[in-house]
């Protein structure tokens, strides 16, 4: 009879156990942003609402969405200046530490269309797939798969609508953030192949980089609150991101060599806001790229802070996003 009684108290214990072992718990988290359980479902709260094409008529600009693979839903959003041709083109990442946003982002929708009619460009924004469902590379392997496509319809016959409009012998890849990063990957995965010596350029915007060993302005930059980048929410992209097992000087983080853009005489502009805690990690970046031999042009927007051209809307912030445009409009255009 003993055995008997104490067989249902040693019963519940060990479902007691395995009730605790299956118990959903958050393993990673940025507060507003993103939330991951240990079960791998992932949850993002609407911090950006997402738009259609629409535009105002009087921006000049023609905007449509695209599927590039049904297979991994991979799409872009592409904008084009209604009355111009022979334009640059520039395939574009947007940002969000490889694991929110969206080339529907109504922030993205806005910057690329006024983008476009100030550059005089037309900008594929392609929507990849985001971590930590999809981790690193794929996000890069997207981004390849989107510059083959754009490549090819250089060759359609016309079948999208935006290629007689463009000037294939100027392809630049673009973004801001993990986009400028995505951007750089590509570049340095493509500079080289077949088929792309059309790749005239990099546009990086505040590009999300890191590494093990703090940089100052990580360490002492002053952030206003609800800033878009803190170190904190840094990391937390990067342990998201990154394969099992690596840490912050994996080289897709603590950026690789790049020589493959100077065998290709590719050339990059790096672009730097003066109060981003990337900014000694970007001016070392830009250092690094010169001593190497690539052509590179720095620009720092002074007194504004990560990710300003999408989210700050002062009067400094709107001055040095028309700065911006200049500097953008300079480069892709000569």
């Amino acid at each position: 009879m003993a055995a008997i009684t104490m067989e249902p108290n040693l019963s519940s214990h060990q479902m007691r156990g395995k009730a605790s072992q299956h118990k959903l718990q958050v393993v990673e988290e940025i507060e507003g942003i993103i939330k991951v359980y240990n079960n791998g479902h992932v949850e993002r709260p609407e911090i950006m609402p997402s738009v259609g094409c629409s535009l105002a008529p009087d921006l000049g600009v023609t905007c449509r969405d695209a599927t590039i693979d049904t297979y991994t839903n991979l799409w872009a959003r592409i904008y084009a200046p209604t009355a111009a041709n022979k334009l640059p083109l520039l395939l574009y990442f947007h940002g969000g530490g490889f694991c929110v946003g969206a080339a529907s982002w109504a922030c993205y929708h806005e910057f690329l269309a006024n983008l476009a009619a100030r550059a005089s460009c037309a900008v594929v924004s392609v929507n990849y797939r985001l971590a930590p469902e999809h981790p690193l590379p794929a996000a890069y392997d997207d981004g390849v798969k989107a510059a083959i496509w754009a490549k090819q319809q250089e060759f359609s016959g016309g079948s999208e609508w935006w290629a007689g409009k463009c000037d294939f012998s100027r392809i630049f890849l673009a973004g801001d953030s993990a986009g400028a990063n995505i951007a750089y990957n590509v570049g340095l995965r493509v500079a080289n192949s077949i088929g792309f010596g059309a790749i005239k350029g990099l546009v990086m915007i505040q590009p999300f980089f890191g590494g093990e060993a703090r940089t100052r302005s990580e360490v002492c930059a002053a952030q206003p609150p609800r800033s878009a980048l803190t170190l904190a929410a840094s990391d937390a992209y990067w342990r998201m991101a990154l394969p099992a097992g690596a840490d912050r000087d994996h080289p897709w983080c603590n950026a690789a060599s790049s020589a493959e853009l100077r065998r290709a005489g590719v050339a990059v502009m790096v672009c730097v806001a003066e109060a981003d805690i990337l900014r000694d990690r970007n001016l070392e970046f830009s250092g690094g790229l010169a001593r190497e031999g690539v052509r590179v042009e720095q620009v720092v927007s002074k007194g504004v802070g990560h990710a300003f051209q999408i989210l700050n809307k002062s009067h400094l912030a709107k001055t040095r996003l028309h700065e911006l445009f200049s500097h953008v409009q300079h480069f892709v255009g000569r």
